[in-house]
């Protein structure tokens, strides 16, 4: 009877000690996984996946005009073939009515030719074509008319400087020498203007910073912009 007693008293105080653990550490699997999914659950407003913008593809045809504005100079004389040429668009360029590319846009080429003027003969010229584009901070390359400027032809200034040669030439030998001495002053001033002809080149061709130029795309471009 007495062990009995024992064994009873025995099972009470161990019962009594689990009730206790349970109450002093309430947080079961259960609980701690409500607790966990409560924490991350985001707060009300708000939301963890970042918005992302829409876009949409705009083709701009072949045919269209792109008015520049330059923002490096070249010239016939300080330029080379493949040195970087850049401009802005003068004039945004829109499709069905919408802007697609904005005033200021980045467009960059290069030099596709450049030859000095000559000394007798060969006038300046110089020559660009644009390959790219920057927009929404994309490159795009395109496809566009060359765009050539040539200087003025000289041969009416040259022949005025040799007539001036011959004339003065002409009008000092006849003080000299009468007749015969007006035709050898002619011959000589005339030789002199020639000369003077031979010693210079022609005017250069120079396109500087701020310079308008026009070209044309000669493939479709595809660009992204907004929806």
């Amino acid at each position: 009877m007495r062990q009995m007693l024992v064994v009873l008293a025995a099972l009470a105080v161990s019962v009594g000690c689990g009730r206790s653990a349970v109450s002093e550490n309430p947080a079961s699997p259960v609980a701690a996984a409500a607790e966990a999914a409560e924490t991350a659950a985001p707060v009300a407003g708000t939301s963890s996946v970042p918005a992302t913008s829409s876009y949409r593809e705009v083709t701009i045809p072949a045919g269209t005009t792109l008015a520049l504005d330059l923002t490096s100079a070249v010239g016939s004389d300080t330029s080379k073939v493949e040195d970087a040429v850049r401009a802005t668009l003068r004039q945004g360029v829109t499709v069905g009515g919408r802007e697609v590319l904005p005033a200021g846009t980045a467009v960059t080429g290069a030099v596709t030719s450049a030859e000095r003027s000559g000394r007798v003969k060969g006038r300046a010229r110089i020559a660009l074509r644009f390959t790219s584009l920057q927009h929404g901070g994309s490159r795009y390359d395109i496809q566009t008319q060359p765009i050539t400027r040539v200087a003025p032809a000289t041969k009416a200034k040259d022949a005025t400087k040799i007539g001036i040669g011959a004339g003065a030439g002409a009008a000092i030998g006849a003080l000299l020498g009468g007749g015969s001495g007006a035709a050898k002053g002619a011959a000589i001033g005339g030789a002199g203007g020639t000369g003077v002809v031979l010693a210079t080149r022609g005017k250069e061709v120079q396109l500087g910073s701020g310079t308008n130029l026009t070209t044309k795309l000669t493939a479709p471009l595809t660009v992204r912009v907004p929806a």
